[in-house]
């Protein structure tokens, strides 16, 4: 193990890239082939016909179309709408087609629609969507406090507004501010409840020039409800209830002309089936009093999921401009099923750009409702020792759990760029640290909702205390793994076991925990930069410590773990992997990669990726 140790520490120029080896395609055939059993029909001899070629089973399974396609069946289903619309990009014979304006504002340009045309008659335009969701008015006697800030569930079995009346004025309302965490419905993973934990520290870990901002947390939750039982784990996951931007809100709620004084104030809300807007409740019909914004700000996705038919059907039905409805009629018909789906799959629409570029159409908020998807949950890795992370303040111990968040980008029509949810969130709760530290407040009081979220992930489940793991990871991918190496640190018989590829772009600007792992990082970590030096990515790091990870994988509880993005690094790792079995173990590429396949089986290979 000492001369593995030698080679993974040594100087950029001992390095060799290796050559890239390509196997054919295992996928069949798609065309006509002379041995396949299934392609002819059996015909009389009198009567010959032209042999028909027929299709042949080459997908059973997830992960046949994985294979074949390259992408998972999530990533297939967002990218494709499934309608059908590659043979309906051209226009059909027989049709009329009239010019229709199109509307004259830069949120309908955004939006790219190739329109020059449309029939005059739409067929197969899907009905309205069934309203599930609808908010009635409460009114209050004048000495009922208002509850602004909490949500209370009133129970199915309350039928009328006065009821439910009766049932407020007895009730004391619970103490929840929903400025800082969901109502209390919300209740993401059962029998976990969101908990809004103060953020003791946060810092931005990459530097000015960095392709993508990351920043570090340290949450404390020392307050955190002990009844709720699973302990935070090496390697797990909290999960994070991350709010819609306000201003976001905001301007949907201007959008569809809700009055301000509406906003905030108690609402009953009834829904006639599903979940929503719990996130994984039981699908039952509820009744539940709260608020307009809390509905928008922490039910409701606003701008990760791509317009779907529902929504832009509920839009057609309520725009009062014709051109605008006919445009709207068009992209959920059967003859615009073509410009559907380029819709779909091109650049990121937020609920309020779509409002902005049909600006006639102002529907109900609670038919809205009925066809936004779920706001849900966003998980991240620890990434520490969080069984022994804790800090003095004001005289107490505090128990620190720390989380590293990479910002995601898209482009927004309006400020060229927005960020995701839960990333942007993050984003502006660190800023808003910062700020205060900067003005002279030493201990911000600014919160994060959380829960105790995935403590049985693979990288938490497969994580022992013993035996020799390789920790493979790129860009955020490597968070979790300083809270491996911290924990086997700690002691001395584990110091020389555990080994670090870490893959940046540049260490000067975006390496992540620098000097931040332990007393022996120089040994057991390696950085590889793909934009400075050699410009080599970890993958091929990978393939050149061959022994290394050859010795691990065959070691009595040897481990591999990967963490990072699936696209580019996930691929490369696992091809780099495939190489390595290939080249020590004298293996065809098809039992090198079963031969992963059984240390996935037996938890020895483990990967999280995204």
């Amino acid at each position: 193990m000492s001369a593995t140790v030698e080679h993974l520490t040594g100087t950029p120029a001992d390095y060799v890239s290796e050559e890239e080896t390509f196997a054919p395609s295992i996928a069949p055939s798609l065309t006509y082939s002379e041995d396949s059993e299934d392609q002819d029909e059996p015909q009389p001899e009198e009567t010959p016909r032209r042999r028909r070629a027929s299709t042949r089973l080459i997908a059973q399974s997830a992960a046949d179309v994985q294979r074949i396609t390259g992408e998972s069946t999530q990533q297939l289903l967002n990218r494709c709408c499934g309608g059908g619309c590659c043979m309906k990009l051209q226009k059909l014979d027989g049709l009329e087609y009239e010019h229709i304006p199109l509307p004259d504002n830069e949120a309908f340009r955004s939006l790219g629609l190739k329109i020059d045309e449309v029939p005059t008659v739409l067929t197969k335009i899907p009905d309205m969507p069934e309203q599930i969701t609808f908010l009635h008015s409460i009114r209050r006697v004048s000495n009922t406090p208002s509850p602004t800030d909490s949500a209370i569930s009133v129970g199915s079995q309350l039928s009328s507004i006065d009821s439910v009346e009766a049932k407020l004025k007895s009730l004391s309302l619970e103490e929840l501010d929903t400025s800082i965490q969901p109502p209390s419905f919300v209740q993401p993973h059962h029998p976990h409840h969101v908990f809004p934990a103060r953020i003791h520290n946060t810092r931005e870990l990459t530097r000015p020039g960095a392709e993508k901002r990351t920043y570090h947390f340290d949450l404390d939750i020392t307050d955190y409800p002990h009844e709720e039982g699973v302990d935070f784990k090496v390697g797990g996951a909290i999960g994070i209830s991350a709010p819609n931007d306000s201003a976001a809100v905001d301007q949907i709620l201007d959008l569809l002309l809700v009055p301000r004084y509406l906003r905030d104030k108690p609402v009953l809300l009834r829904t006639t089936r599903g979940r929503w807007p719990t996130v994984w409740g039981a699908d039952e019909a509820r009744e539940i009093v709260t608020t307009r914004r809390d509905l928008l700000t922490w039910c409701s996705d606003i701008q990760s999921y791509p317009p779907n038919k529902p929504l832009l059907r509920v839009l057609a039905e309520h725009a009062l401009d014709p051109n605008e409805k006919k445009i709207l009629l068009f992209l959920c018909a059967g003859e615009g099923q073509g410009v559907f789906c380029d819709f779909r799959t091109g650049p990121y629409i937020s609920l309020a750009q779509l409002l902005s570029a049909f600006p006639s159409s102002k529907p109900p908020l609670d038919l809205l409702l009925s066809v936004l998807q779920q706001l849900m949950p966003r998980f991240y890795s620890l990434s520490n020792d969080p069984h022994e992370s804790y800090e003095i303040r004001d005289g107490k111990q505090h128990r620190l759990i720390e989380i590293a968040v990479t910002v995601q980008e898209m482009p927004d029509w309006r400020m060229g760029c927005r960020t995701g949810v839960g990333s942007g969130f993050f984003e502006r709760q660190s800023q808003k640290f910062m700020e205060l530290q900067r003005a002279g407040d030493k201990a911000p009081q600014l919160y994060i909702p959380m829960f105790k979220g995935l403590m049985a992930n693979p990288l938490a489940k497969e994580f022992v205390s013993d035996g020799p793991m390789l920790l493979i990871g790129a860009g955020v991918g490597i968070a979790p793994f300083r809270g491996f190496v911290q924990h086997r640190l700690k002691n001395a018989n584990c110091a020389n076991k555990v080994w670090v590829l870490q893959g940046v772009r540049d260490s000067l600007i975006d390496e992540l925990y620098n000097g931040e792992w332990g007393v022996h990082e120089e040994k057991v970590k390696k950085v590889v930069q793909s934009r400075r030096g050699e410009s080599r990515y970890v993958q091929d790091e990978v393939f050149h410590q061959a022994d290394l990870v050859w010795s691990i994988i065959n070691s009595v509880d040897g481990r591999v773990f990967v963490c990072g993005s699936s696209k580019g690094m996930g691929e490369g790792v696992e091809d780099a992997l495939i190489r390595v079995a290939q080249s020590k173990g004298n293996l065809e590429r098809e039992e090198a990669k079963r031969f992963w396949e059984l240390k996935r089986d037996v938890g020895q290979y483990i990967t999280e990726t995204w």
